[in-house]
């Protein structure tokens, strides 16, 4: 059995477009015939970019290779270049054919992935959502309401969810991290008091950030937060120094969490050695991978550190971290697009079933899900953009900072 033939999906999600602008799938099949499906997390290059990159990690590093050798495959693409250190973009794109390997070598077995990665742990996984608005009710006002903030809790807590995302603290910008404004932290805490007092202990308060802050304003921030009592306080500085997660731990009384942006061990490595993390949120199709992940998870045992793999990205890589994740002792949740997404759950022919606050682990060869080729093809991104992106003005601090779902206002601020 040896690596043949590979082929691109770039899709748009439709409107309203929950998991960003696009999805990288990857399809590769051997030469007896098996297909298998990844994802690559979207890099900092366009997507015409992202897929020659992807190309050329195939044909130098997998192509005639046998999908098994995961390991020999990542050194490959790792010591690739006389580099041998974290590439965002090569283990980006080696992410998502690493992740289709994988489900080549479940399919020739006839087993789950999950079996393959020591056996089933967890048949449920705990997952979390994001807070979005009811379908039909989107607007602006949502991301800075914490009424309709905690509204939408209740309805999710009411669907059975035991843990709920939201990031109301302002804009993550080009400019690395700033102090966060008088009005930011205001409503940061707004936000927590009404969603608190909305879902009582039903569910877990998950505080989110884009790596806004600088050390100071991160700890002001999560000072202001601890009387609500979040689970966790996600990537609240930039990921470009590594230690600094430790001197923010030390100040504030909330878990911190952090990893989407991250890539290989050795940079979760080094935040679980400071002392600076405790939950760990890789990216599967950026981080290196399923396998990347599991030692990740196994290097994380040892900290007594827990692991949250991260998604805002298609359903092929939420298969992945749910296999990973099922495989696993230090599982705390994943993390879900509502309650898997309606075009999420349609490219993959509603193959994953989520029930009462939990994912349940599939069951079919390789990752288990059915994916819609006809459909990826019928939604192509044809745009400019990058599936996420930073504004370039800086924060606001004369006036309210407006953030929506995600992505820079297109707004001015009011």
């Amino acid at each position: 059995m040896k690596l043949k033939d590979l082929e691109i999906f770039t899709v748009a999600p439709p409107a309203p477009g929950w998991g960003g602008r696009y999805w990288i799938f990857t399809k590769l099949t051997t030469d007896d015939g098996i297909t298998g499906y990844g994802e690559c997390y979207a890099s900092s290059v366009g997507p015409k970019a992202m897929a020659a990159v992807i190309e050329d990690v195939f044909s130098r590093h997998m192509a005639g290779e046998n999908p098994e050798n995961i390991e020999l495959m990542f050194r490959r693409a790792y010591s690739s270049g006389f580099t041998q250190r974290p590439d965002l973009t090569v283990m980006g794109a080696f992410s998502g054919l690493e992740i289709a390997c994988w489900d080549i070598v479940g399919k020739a077995r006839g087993r789950p992935v999950w079996a393959l990665l020591g056996g089933k742990l967890n048949d449920r996984l705990r997952s979390y959502t994001y807070l979005y608005p009811e379908p039909g009710k989107e607007s602006g006002e949502f991301w800075v309401s914490p009424d309709l903030a905690a509204a939408a809790a209740a309805r999710f807590a009411d669907m059975g969810f035991t843990a709920v995302k939201f990031d109301p603290a302002g804009p993550y910008t080009i400019r690395g991290g700033h102090d966060p404004s008088g009005s930011d932290i205001t409503r940061s805490v707004a936000f927590c008091k009404a969603i608190r007092e909305a879902v009582g202990d039903r569910a877990d308060l998950l505080f989110g950030t884009h790596g806004q802050f600088n050390v100071a304003g991160a700890i002001r921030m999560g000072q202001a937060l601890e009387p609500y009592g979040p689970l966790w306080y996600e990537e609240p500085i930039p990921p470009d120094n590594l230690l600094n997660f430790a001197e923010v731990a030390r100040a504030v009384r909330i878990p911190l969490a952090t990893g989407e942006r991250f890539t290989t061990k050795s940079e979760f490595a080094t935040v679980l050695r400071s002392g600076g993390v405790r939950i760990l949120q890789p990216a599967l199709g950026r981080v290196g991978g399923i396998w990347e992940a599991k030692k990740i998870a196994a290097i994380a045992e040892v900290f007594t550190a827990q692991m949250a793999p991260h998604l805002y990205a298609g359903p092929v890589e939420w298969a992945a971290n749910i296999h990973l994740g099922a495989s696993i002792p230090n599982l705390l949740m994943v993390e879900t697009i509502e309650t898997g997404g309606t075009f999420h759950l349609r490219l993959i022919n509603n193959t994953i079933t989520w029930e009462d606050g939990y994912v349940i682990a599939p069951e079919g060869p390789g990752l288990g899900i059915d994916f819609d080729e006809d459909l990826a093809r019928a939604h192509p991104y044809l745009g400019a953009g990058l599936h996420l992106e930073m504004q370039e003005t800086p924060c606001a601090y004369l006036q309210p900072n407006r953030f929506e779902g995600g992505a820079p206002s297109t707004q001015e601020p009011v």
